[in-house]
């Protein structure tokens, strides 16, 4: 499921034989992942180049570029960001290291979901139950205060993409709580039906694919190696289904996936819209379950910076198509300084 088509943008025409080029800096690993050739050749198609930035060098010195897209992360990289700016301030940079800071932290990245407007139709959306646990509280007490039910998900409080922020438990009692290490976030399990719906923002593009998840009878425990031992650690959603393969889980996830209804796409543009626009972000997915006893209430339950795009359906036409967008929105600056400076021009003269 997919957002409209948009016409194309300027940057597909083939009347103009300018070409563009948007810089990208990202860790190896990302770039492995997500600058395939098959999106370096679509791009070059819609006269758009893709230039690597080398983050050990001033970014000032290298370019230029009409835009800039990244996933690094530190004082000095936002610092080379700004300088960028100050200095090119037509550069379109995505997305501003403000924006993404908060998309590193579990509560405050859903904090925004809380003050979305209300979509129209029947459609609800919210967070789960969640409660950040410090060192200095007796963790059954502090679920318990705040009416936290069994089963629960620890996650880590940052989720800056290292291997640690990936690491967490699936809690069923009290003896699994007393095995986890605090400050950590728990979050109340939703019954979902063992899908979750993965949607892409790339811009004004959202596409909407379903995945499988935990089947409910998992997370709670049954028939899927729980034990005795009262929690159950994993470093992601995905990794977790692949582990209970073989365990009398795998083919009914296939089933539940399979027949699965999406979301409505309305609702859905309207989420990703609020969310865009509330973030201030351009390149993130989020991941939405259904309740499976209110088949009209949607939880988001994860928010990720500039995701791996790769995993999308026809990846490469959207990004390409975003990054037409981005051109176009560099051309209207440009066009908005010259008037600006032909309407001083004339104003001096007529003084």
């Amino acid at each position: 499921m997919s957002s409209p088509s948009p016409s194309p943008s300027p940057c597909s025409s083939s009347r103009s034989s300018q070409r563009y080029r948007i810089g990208y800096a990202l860790s190896p690993k990302k770039v492995q992942s997500f600058i395939q050739n098959s999106l370096v050749n679509e791009a070059k198609q819609r006269g758009i180049d893709l230039i690597k930035i080398d983050p050990t060098k001033p970014l000032t010195q290298q370019g230029p570029f009409d835009c800039v897209i990244h996933k690094l992360y530190g004082s000095d990289w936002n610092n080379q960001l700004l300088q960028l700016s100050l200095r090119h301030p037509n550069v379109v940079v995505i997305d501003s290291p403000e924006s993404i800071e908060r998309l590193h932290n579990r509560i405050s990245m859903l904090d925004v979901v809380t003050g979305l407007k209300s979509p129209q139709g029947n459609q609800k959306f919210g967070v789960p139950n969640q409660r950040v646990l410090d060192e200095s509280e007796n963790l059954m007490d502090s679920i318990e205060e705040v009416g936290l039910k069994f089963p629960l998900i620890a996650k880590p409080v940052t989720a800056d993409g290292s291997a640690m922020s990936h690491e967490m438990s699936l809690v069923f009692n009290e003896d699994g709580l007393k095995k986890l290490k605090t400050p950590i976030v728990m979050q109340e399990f939703v019954y979902h039906g063992g899908v979750v719906f993965k949607v892409y923002v790339v811009g004004e593009h959202v596409k909407c694919v379903k995945r499988r998840s935990l089947q409910d009878k998992c997370e709670v425990g049954l028939n899927c190696g729980a034990g005795d031992k009262g929690l159950m650690s994993f470093s992601q959603i995905s990794n977790l289904v692949a582990k209970n393969e073989g365990k009398g889980c795998t083919s009914e996830m296939d089933k539940l996936v399979e027949e699965a209804e999406m979301p409505p796409l309305e609702f859905v543009m309207e989420l990703a819209k609020g969310l865009r626009e509330a973030m201030g972000l351009r390149l993130f997915n989020f991941d939405l379950i259904r309740d499976s006893r209110d088949g009209n209430r949607y939880f988001v339950i994860d928010i990720n910076y500039f995701p791996g795009y790769a995993k999308m359906p026809d990846y490469e036409s959207v990004l390409v198509d975003f990054f037409c967008d981005l051109v176009e929105e560099k051309r209207r600056k440009e066009n908005q300084e010259v008037r600006w400076g032909e309407i001083e021009e004339k104003n001096r003269l007529c003084e």
